[in-house]
C-alpha cells in the first residue's frame, strides 16, 4: 500500500491498521485533548464503510460531546445538549478528563457498528489507557470529571439516538411499504452495459461484478442507496416548514427532453471532454498556481486567480503543469479513497493543518484575544462539523427529492441512441449524443477499418475519446485515452467502485467543502490559508493509485479555503462522478449551510443563545405554536392574573426541532398563557 506524502497545509492521513495490529491515531506533542479525539474518529472513519452523511453526523455528535464537556466548566458558554455547570480545582485537568470520557463513550457507541469494530474499539480503549483513564469507569458522579463526561455522553446519545438517522437499524432505510426508497430504473450491469435506464433523468444504480468500497472493503455487487432516509435527519441550524421538501431547494437539475435540455447536453459533453484530457501524453499545459487559477464567484468557474499573495504582498509563482496530470491528481486527491476520511473528515484534516501552521493565531474572526489550543479546537470542531452535518442533510435531502442521474447513465444512454447533431446522417436520434470532432464521433466504415482511429468499433455506433479503464498493472503503467464505444464509457475510478451508491444531484463533495470553507473563513477572519497558500504535493510516479503517475510532481495549490472547496467540486467532473449542475448547486447550498451553522454556533460560544427572543402564536385549531431552539426545554404556564404563572402538567418538553406545538389548556379560555424556555429540565 502506498503512503502518500504529507501535504504542507494538511495532515497525513494515518492508517489505523498496520500488519494486522491495531494502533491508535498518533498524538503530536502539544495537541489538545479535543485534537486527540478528533484524530481518533478520523482513524475510525478510514477503516469503516465510506458513508459520508453518517460520518458527518458522527463527527458533529463527537464535537458536541467535546464542546459540552468544555462548556460545563465555563461560566459563559452554553452547551448544545448538556448545560449543567461544574467547578474543579484544576479546570484544565477536569476538562481533559471529562472530554475524554464523553468522546470515548460516543465513539464506542457509534463505531460498535463499524465494519472494522474489531480494530476500532480496542484502539479507543488503548487511547484511554494511554491518557491514564480507565475505559470501564461508568461513574455518573459529577464531583468527578469522569462522571461529567459519562453524563454528557449519555445526554448526547439520548438526544441523537432517534434523530432520523436510524442508527439502531444500522442506518438502513425503511422498507418500501413504509416509505423506503424504490428505484425507478433497473440496476445497470456495468460490464454488460445493460439494461439502460428507463428514466435517463434519474439515478440508475449499478451492478459491479466485483465491488469494493474506496478503502477496500468488499460489498454487494448491487449498489444499495446509502442514506435515502437522511431527508428526515435532524440538522443543526437548518429550518423548513414542510418536511417533504429539501432543507434548501436548489431547484431541479437540467433534464434531457425537458427544462434545461440544452444544459443537460452541454454538461454531458463537458464531462466527456474532461475525461479525454486524463493522460500524460496530452501536451497541453496550464498554470494551476493561485495567481492564475481560482478566485471564482459562488457557483461558477469564472475566476482568473489572485493578483498577489496578501500575506507576502508578492505575486504567486507560476506553476505550469500538464492538464492531464492535473486532472488525474485532482480526481484522486479529492476522491477520498484509500486511507481517507470521506469529505467531512477530509475537511477536519484541512482544519487541523491550518491550526498547525506556524504563523496561525487562534483568534475568532481574526481579532480579539488569542484562545488556548483546547478552546479553539472545541469551538472549531463544533462549528465545522455542525456545518458538514447540515451539508449532509441538505445534499442527501436533495438527492432523494430529485433523484438526479449520474454521468455514466447519461452518456451510455445517449450513446446507445446515436447522434443528435445531423438528421441527415446515420444513427440520428434527437436524444443522442452531440457530435464534437475529435471528441464524440460517428463511426464510419473508413474510420472503423484497420489503422483507422475507430478501428474495431461498430460502424454506425458513437465513439468517444475517453479513459478506457485501469491498466492491468496500475503501479507500473497508465492507460492514457483512446476511442471507445460511448456505451462503454465509464468513470475515472477503479473498476471495483465506478460511482457512489446514491443519486448525483447535488454533489456532496461540493456541499461539504463549501460549508467547511465558510466556517474556516468566518472563524479565522480570513478566506486565505495561513501564509496565503495551502498546497498538497503529489509525487512523480508515486501518488496515483488508479494508474501510474503523475508523470511529474504536481502541487495542488489554493490561496483560499474557497479555492480548495471549488477544486473539490471540480474534481468530481474530472472523475466522471458529477456534471456541472451537481457541482454548482452543491457549492451554493454549502455556502448557506456554512454561514448559518457559524452564526448559530457563535451564540453558544458567547451564551446569547439562551437570551434569543422567540415567538408564539395561536394556530387555527387553537393550539399554541412556539418557536424553539433544538435541545432547549419549553414549559407551558398558565396564569389568571398575569402575576403568578403555574406550570402545566407534564413538565418541560425537549425541543427536537425549531417549532413546538402545545395543546391549549382548558383553563386558557379564561386565563393567560406563556411559554418559558429553560436550559435544563
Amino acid at each position: 500500500m502506498k503512503t502518500r506524502r504529507c501535504p504542507v497545509a494538511l495532515l497525513l492521513p494515518w492508517a489505523r491498521l498496520t500488519l494486522g495490529l491495531f494502533v491508535s491515531a498518533p498524538v503530536v506533542h502539544g495537541n489538545s485533548i479535543a485534537r486527540v479525539w478528533d484524530e481518533e474518529i478520523l482513524a475510525a472513519i478510514r477503516v469503516d464503510l465510506p458513508h459520508p452523511p453518517a460520518h458527518a453526523r458522527n463527527l458533529f455528535h463527537l464535537s458536541v460531546a467535546m464542546y459540552d464537556a468544555w462548556a460545563a466548566y465555563d461560566p459563559v458558554a452554553v452547551g448544545y445538549v448538556y448545560r449543567e455547570k461544574h467547578s474543579a480545582g484544576d479546570v484544565a485537568a477536569a476538562r481533559r478528563e471529562a472530554i475524554s470520557y464523553a468522546a470515548y463513550n460516543i465513539l464506542k457507541e457509534r463505531y460498535a457498528l463499524s465494519k472494522n469494530a474489531a480494530t476500532t474499539l480496542p484502539a479507543l480503549s488503548s487511547r484511554m489507557l494511554q491518557l491514564g483513564y480507565f475505559a470501564n469507569n461508568q461513574t455518573t458522579d459529577t464531583n468527578e470529571p469522569a462522571g461529567v463526561g459519562n453524563r454528557i455522553a449519555a445526554a448526547v446519545s439520548a438526544f441523537c439516538i432517534n434523530d432520523g438517522a436510524r442508527q439502531l437499524q444500522g442506518y438502513a432505510d425503511f422498507p418500501p411499504d413504509q416509505g423506503g426508497w424504490v428505484s425507478v430504473n433497473p440496476w445497470h450491469v456495468v460490464l454488460d452495459r445493460l439494461p439502460l435506464p428507463v428514466e435517463v433523468n434519474h439515478w440508475q444504480p449499478l451492478t459491479i461484478a466485483v465491488a469494493f468500497t474506496q478503502n477496500g472493503i468488499p460489498i454487494s455487487s448491487d449498489q444499495k442507496y446509502l442514506g435515502p432516509h437522511w431527508r428526515d435527519v435532524r440538522p443543526f441550524a437548518l429550518t423548513r416548514s414542510d418536511s417533504s421538501v429539501p432543507w434548501l431547494d436548489p431547484g431541479a437539475p437540467p433534464r434531457l427532453g425537458g427544462v434545461g435540455d440544452a444544459d443537460f447536453r452541454s454538461q454531458v459533453v463537458e464531462v466527456i471532454r474532461l475525461e479525454s484530457l486524463l493522460t500524460p501524453d496530452n501536451s497541453e499545459v496550464f498554470d494551476l498556481s493561485p495567481g492564475a487559477y481560482g478566485n471564482n464567484s459562488l457557483g461558477a468557474n469564472d475566476g482568473q486567480g489572485h493578483p498577489v499573495n496578501p500575506v507576502t504582498g508578492q505575486p504567486y509563482a507560476p506553476q505550469l503543469v500538464k492538464r492531464g496530470d492535473f486532472g488525474r491528481v485532482l480526481a484522486e486527491f479529492w476522491a477520498d479513497g484509500p486511507n481517507s476520511e470521506t469529505p467531512p473528515g477530509h475537511w477536519n484534516t484541512i482544519a487541523n493543518g491550518v491550526v498547525d501552521h506556524p504563523s496561525f493565531h487562534r483568534q475568532i474572526g481574526g481579532i480579539g484575544p488569542e484562545l488556548d489550543e483546547l478552546e479553539w479546537d472545541v469551538k472549531m470542531y463544533f462549528a465545522l462539523n455542525a456545518s458538514v452535518h447540515d451539508a449532509a442533510c441538505v445534499a442527501w435531502t436533495t438527492k432523494r427529492f430529485y433523484n438526479g442521474a449520474r454521468p455514466i447513465g447519461m452518456i451510455r444512454y445517449m450513446g446507445s441512441l446515436g447522434q443528435s447533431s445531423d438528421p441527415t446522417a446515420p444513427s440520428y436520434h434527437e436524444n443522442g449524443l452531440p457530435l464534437v470532432p475529435g471528441l464524440i464521433e460517428l463511426v464510419t466504415a473508413e474510420t472503423a477499418a484497420a489503422g483507422g482511429r475507430h478501428a474495431g468499433l461498430a460502424v454506425g455506433s458513437i465513439a468517444v475519446l475517453a479513459w478506457p479503464g485501469q491498466p492491468s498493472l496500475p503501479s507500473l503503467s497508465y492507460s492514457g485515452v483512446r476511442w471507445i464505444a460511448a456505451t462503454n464509457w465509464s468513470t475515472y475510478q477503479k473498476s471495483t467502485f465506478v460511482t457512489p451508491a446514491f443519486p448525483g444531484y447535488i454533489s456532496g463533495h461540493s456541499t461539504f467543502s463549501r460549508a467547511a470553507a465558510e466556517v474556516l473563513t468566518a472563524m479565522t477572519g480570513s478566506p486565505y490559508f495561513p501564509g496565503g497558500l495551502g498546497e498538497f504535493v503529489a509525487d512523480q510516479n508515486f501518488f496515483l493509485t488508479f494508474e501510474k503517475g503523475p508523470s511529474e510532481t504536481i502541487r495542488l495549490q489554493w490561496a483560499t479555503y474557497y479555492d480548495a472547496a471549488d477544486q473539490a467540486g471540480q474534481s468530481r467532473l474530472y472523475g466522471g462522478i458529477h456534471v456541472q449542475a451537481d457541482d454548482f448547486g452543491g457549492r451554493r447550498a454549502g455556502s448557506v449551510c456554512g454561514k448559518e451553522a457559524w452564526e448559530l454556533a457563535r451564540t453558544y460560544f458567547d451564551g446569547s443563545i439562551a437570551e434569543r427572543p422567540f415567538a408564539m402564536r395561536i394556530a387555527a385549531d387553537n393550539s399554541i405554536v412556539c418557536e424553539t431552539e433544538r435541545g432547549f426545554y419549553y414549559q407551558l404556564q398558565v396564569s389568571k392574573d398575569l402575576m403568578d404563572f403555574a406550570d402545566e402538567p407534564g413538565g418541560p418538553r425537549l425541543a427536537q426541532d425549531t417549532t413546538m406545538v402545545f395543546s391549549q389548556p382548558e383553563a386558557a379560555t379564561s386565563a393567560f398563557c406563556r411559554i418559558v424556555r429553560r436550559a435544563v429540565p
